[in-house]
């Protein structure tokens, strides 16, 4: 009898000294791929949630890079892993993309470290399945394709600067759509200038590179915009060319797409673009990528923002 009761007691007692006062109630949840729809994810610091997809992840939006961290490793395609950086209470927004163009948005929330907290389950595990016909409500857009569309989603960000709503959202409008949902950016004051800029999310698309960004008039009278252009500067010129100038060269980038919410803007209103462009694949050290954005009274005289040369995954580089 006392070895029957010894056994038991040996195994509980290591388990004791590594676990919280509270046990961790753990949660699996399957979910079909709805990108009308937000998903809640329930967290807590020190513990990793993960995120799987029914096929290979191309990007990854993190809203709150300072609170959460997530990460997505090219040898574990389909996997999104997602956790609490801090033991404060915190919210966040996660948007996830597929290959052949599907969404999912997530809402983060994590209650901190406290014992409160303890009682909310934690969701170590969602795993996203595609509907096998989805098709968008009579009484939103018209319907056109399903959620799982065969085509490239990289001829959807090709086709125009303005989207039409007809198909699934691409990547692009997604990141237009969250940045306009940003209520108080980050404002950058310009010397001289009578607007103010904000860098929302800044990513990389196979070859391609997204930019999110806010422009505000902060002027009292109205100002207009013109549409964003990306800049190469700083490579120095040939020895020919030295005797024309300075000797350093400014190349403009081919834009493949863009949006943006409006070109007049009003005192104290605000406008929200995205624009992708082909980054060269490699450039000199002294080069460096800006973001063009110009008054179209003052186009001679525009706001350069530096740009990584090398985006990062989850939106760190805002």
């Amino acid at each position: 009898m006392k070895l029957r009761w010894f056994i038991p007691v040996a195994v509980l007692i290591p388990l004791r000294l590594s676990a919280t006062d509270v046990p961790v109630g753990a949660r699996v949840a399957t979910i079909t791929i709805n990108p009308r729809e937000v998903t809640i994810l329930h967290l807590r610091p020190e513990f990793e949630s993960t995120i799987r997809m029914p096929e290979e992840v191309t990007s990854v939006i993190l809203g709150s890079p300072g609170e959460f961290k997530a990460e997505h490793n090219e040898g574990e395609p389909e996997y999104v892993y997602v956790k609490p950086i801090t033991e404060d209470a915190a919210q966040s927004n996660l948007l996830i993309a597929t290959k052949s163009g599907q969404h999912v948005s997530l809402e983060l929330v994590s209650e901190g470290a406290g014992v409160a907290s303890q009682a909310q389950p934690v969701d170590f595990l969602i795993e996203y399945r595609t509907a096998r016909s989805f098709l968008i409500p009579a009484d939103a857009e018209p319907p056109a394709t399903p959620s799982v569309p065969a085509k490239d989603p990289d001829r959807d960000r090709s086709g125009g600067n303005t989207g039409t709503g007809l198909a699934p959202l691409s990547s692009l409008d997604e990141a237009f759509k969250q940045q306009e949902s940003v209520n108080a950016p980050k404002w950058t004051k310009w010397e001289d200038k009578e607007i103010e800029t904000s860098i929302g999310d800044v990513r990389q698309l196979s070859n391609e590179t997204m930019i999110s960004y806010s422009v505000l008039n902060s002027s009292n009278q109205p100002i207009e915009i013109v549409p964003p252009q990306i800049q190469m500067t700083g490579r120095k010129a040939t020895k020919k060319k030295k005797k024309e100038g300075n000797g350093v060269i400014s190349d403009q980038l081919e834009i493949r797409d863009y949006r943006l919410s409006t070109t007049r803007l009003e005192p104290g209103d605000r406008a929200d673009g995205v624009v992708v462009f082909d980054r060269p694949n490699f450039k000199e050290s002294t080069e460096k990528l800006f973001l063009q954005i110009a008054q179209a009274d003052q186009v001679d005289r525009p706001i350069l923002i530096h740009l990584p040369f090398t985006p990062p995954i989850s939106g760190d580089g805002k």
